[in-house]
């Protein structure tokens, strides 16, 4: 059996499978999209699907810090919606 990648949460600093996390993405034009699938370009990050990790990562501004961009309110609420969905 292949081991899976694995990848640290951003909002509890936990390493989990790569499967598990929700990944963000800043791509070359400075676009942040929410990407499901894992192959997007750019620079990633991964959360947990978990909306306590979402708010310690708000809280604490640490995707801004990652990807030295401004991330703005509609970012994270579609996050909010899509942790929320589950």
């Amino acid at each position: 059996m292949r081991k899976q990648p694995q990848r640290t949460c951003m909002g509890c600093n936990e390493k989990k499978d790569k499967k598990e996390l929700i990944r963000i993405v800043k791509n070359n034009k400075n676009e942040i999209n929410i990407d499901r699938t894992g192959k997007q370009e750019g620079r990633g990050a991964y959360i947990c699907d978990d909306i306590t990790c979402l708010e310690k990562v708000i809280k604490s501004k640490r995707l801004e810090k990652v990807f030295d961009y401004k991330i703005s309110d509609e970012i994270y609420e579609k996050l909010r919606g899509v942790i929320l969905d589950k």
